[in-house]
């Protein structure tokens, strides 16, 4: 065989491999955008519950403590505030984006110790003995 007749039965190859290679491409890419976004999303979650917690202890109102949390959270973000002993913990939950969220829930939690505890006023006046 020719080298002439070689590249011509060749040619179809290259364009044959780009086609099955660009919707791997295009995959991978949006697969990676949408990794992005929940990545944000998860920060905007542990942000929110920080903001939550911190409010808590401050001992401002739950309602206040919620709104924080919400202000900070993604749309349509679950918050709730709970007390558990001298504690405050704040969860955020909230669909990872995407089409209905793909299934995925981003959580995140934080605690916080309230001010309103009291440990540092054990120690008297005169401080620590």
């Amino acid at each position: 065989m020719r080298r002439s007749e070689t590249c011509r039965s060749d040619r179809g190859f290259a364009t044959v491999e780009a086609a099955m290679v660009l919707p791997v491409l295009a995959l991978f890419t949006v697969t990676l955008l949408w990794s992005l976004f929940a990545a944000a999303a998860q920060i905007r979650c542990v942000d929110a519950a920080r903001a939550g917690a911190r409010a808590a202890a401050r001992s401002e109102p739950v309602a206040a403590a919620e709104a924080a949390a919400r202000t900070a959270a993604p749309e349509g973000a679950r918050v709730t505030v709970t007390r558990s002993g001298e504690l405050w913990r704040v969860t955020v939950e909230a669909a990872a984006p995407g089409p209905r969220g793909l299934g995925l829930t981003l959580r995140a939690e934080a605690a916080s110790l309230a001010e309103d505890t009291g440990l540092l006023g054990d120690l008297g006046p005169g401080g620590p003995p």
